[in-house]
């Protein structure tokens, strides 16, 4: 009785925003309280694990280790490719969050991309519970980035979210609690850095990595071509004499580089419009289209969806942490979370 008084008087709960590229946590009361990258490195002997690395430290380590040591991402387009991989690192995130108490079991809300099918929705329920949740709930990133976004999810009117992660974009339109149209595509902020990867080695012979590409889009990318031109320099491995080089490139290269995939993020806006009741297409007319996930940080982007579709659209402040803020309001109201959950 004593240790229930006291656990009740410390808030475990959790919410997770279990990305791609990074993973979020969100502590009730607390705010956002872990934000690294979604990696996990291992070195194996005997077919044992010896050492483990998580998170920043295995990020540090991509295309930089030696052949006994493997890097691992275990979230692929925003499901569980690798179950042990990814249990292993929520239950590391859970008790670094919670200093290394290993007898902690919070309740533990965690968000998934629309289209994820029963197979892949049991993954992440079982990783979680395997990481040491007592609960779990499940909600989908849309309805967690409007919370996150201040839109009011509650009311009889329509709000659009276009979430852009690492590894999906999500598409959804929510109106009383509930998601009236969602779609997932899997051309996101990875498959941006891809592209700039290929464009590099397809038009300068040299091969760099997806950490250096993804800088390059930070820097330098954006959704449509303009006036005001920025170079960056581009350090690689000449694919025809194998020496270290550098090149420069700039951000029309880019923008070059990634229009296939904006167009895609773009068509995929149109589409979910196309797809929406009359009533609650005229009231996003008004309300407009919400951005979130690190992928609405690139430049530009804001203005192509306005100048193409024509309503007004507006960047979250602080995008990356928009879903684990919108979960973790969840965690404040548990009444509305089954309530959507339920949905």
């Amino acid at each position: 009785m004593l240790f229930d008084f006291l656990a009740s008087k410390v808030s475990k709960d959790l919410a997770i925003d279990l990305g791609t590229a990074n993973t979020l946590i969100y502590a009730a009361g607390k705010g956002i309280v872990l934000n690294e990258p979604s990696v996990v490195a291992v070195r194996r002997k005997d077919r044992r694990t010896s050492e483990l690395w998580i998170g920043e430290e295995a990020k540090r380590m991509i295309g930089r280790v030696p052949g006994s040591i493997e890097v691992f991402r275990p979230l692929r387009e925003g499901v569980i490719a690798n179950f042990e991989m990814a249990s292993l690192m929520i239950k590391f995130f859970i008790q670094k969050v919670h200093k290394r108490k290993t007898f902690v079991r919070p309740r533990v809300i965690i968000s998934v991309p629309s289209g994820v099918t029963p197979v892949e929705r049991r993954a992440v329920r079982d990783a979680t519970l395997s990481a040491g949740a007592t609960e779990v709930f499940l909600v989908e990133e849309a309805m967690a980035a409007a919370m996150g976004a201040g839109l009011p999810v509650t009311e009889p009117t329509s709000n659009m979210i276009v979430d852009i992660g690492g590894g999906t974009t999500e598409v959804a339109i929510i109106s009383l609690t509930g998601v009236v149209y969602s779609s997932s595509t899997k051309i996101a902020g990875d498959k941006l850095d891809m592209d700039i990867l290929d464009f590099i080695r397809k038009n300068f012979s040299i091969l760099i990595g997806p950490a250096t590409a993804e800088q390059i889009k930070i820097m330098v990318g954006r959704a449509y071509m303009d006036d005001d031109v920025d170079e960056i320099d581009v350090k690689g491995r000449d694919l025809m004499d194998g020496i270290p080089k550098t090149i420069t490139v700039n951000s029309n290269d880019i923008t070059h580089a990634i229009m296939d995939s904006v167009n895609s993020i773009v068509d995929s806006v149109k589409l979910a419009l196309e797809q929406c009741p009359p009533e609650l297409a005229a009231d996003i007319i008004d309300t407009g289209i919400v951005l979130t996930g690190g992928g609405a940080q690139l430049k530009h982007l804001d203005v192509r969806i306005r100048r193409e579709i024509g309503v007004p659209v507006l960047v979250t402040d602080d995008p990356m942490t928009t879903v684990a803020r919108g979960a973790g309001l969840m965690l404040e109201d548990i009444e509305l979370l089954r309530e959507i959950t339920n949905t």
